[in-house]
C-alpha cells in the first residue's frame, strides 16, 4: 500500500470495526472468566478503577454510555460489594465512585482479560510496533482536541495498582 493510498483508506470505520471487534472479544472472554457480572459491569469495574474517585457522570461520559445506563451498573455493584458511591464535597448532588477492597480481585482478573484480549489483538505486532500505533493514536485523539492526558491517567493508575500487588 503506498502512503497516499494509505491515506484515502476510511479510518474512522477501521477504527471503529477494530474497537467493536475488541470490545465483543472483552464482553465474550469477560462472560466466559466466571466473574458473576454482567460485561457491562465488568467494563465499568475496568473503567472506576482507571478513574477512581470521579463522579459518576464522569465515568459515564468517558465509557460512552448513558448515565442511567451507568446507574444501572453501579447500583447492582454496589449491592454486591465492589463500589461504593460517596456525595462529592464540592458538589453533594453528584456521586463520586469508588472501588471497594472486595473488589481487587475481580479488577485483577478483568485486566488480566483485557490483557488477553490485547495480545490477541496485537498478534504479529511487536513492542516497537504498539508503541507506535499508541502513540499515533494520542496524537489523533490531539488533533481531534480530545483529551490525551486520559490516557496518561490510565498509564499511571494502572502503574500503581501494579505496584500494589
Amino acid at each position: 500500500m503506498t502512503t497516499s493510498s494509505a491515506r484515502e483508506m476510511p479510518l474512522g470505520f477501521l477504527l471503529s470495526d477494530a474497537q467493536r471487534l475488541i470490545r465483543n472479544q472483552f464482553d465474550t472472554a469477560a462472560e466466559a472468566a466466571g466473574l458473576g457480572l454482567t460485561a457491562g459491569e465488568a467494563r465499568t469495574l475496568g473503567h472506576i478503577s482507571k478513574l477512581e474517585g470521579r463522579r459518576q457522570s464522569v465515568l459515564a461520559e468517558y465509557m460512552n454510555i448513558d448515565p442511567m445506563t451507568l446507574v444501572s451498573y453501579l447500583d447492582r455493584l454496589e449491592a454486591a460489594g465492589l463500589v461504593e458511591r460517596q456525595p462529592d464535597p464540592a458538589d453533594r448532588r453528584a456521586k463520586i465512585v469508588r472501588l471497594t477492597p472486595k473488589s481487587e480481585p475481580v479488577v485483577r482478573k478483568i485486566r488480566e482479560v483485557g490483557r488477553q484480549v490485547r495480545d490477541q489483538a496485537t498478534e504479529g505486532l511487536d513492542d516497537d510496533d504498539v508503541a507506535r500505533f499508541v502513540a499515533y493514536l494520542t496524537r489523533m485523539i490531539e488533533n481531534l482536541g480530545g483529551d490525551s492526558s486520559k490516557i496518561d491517567d490510565c498509564k499511571s493508575t494502572r502503574a500503581t495498582a501494579a505496584q500494589r500487588s
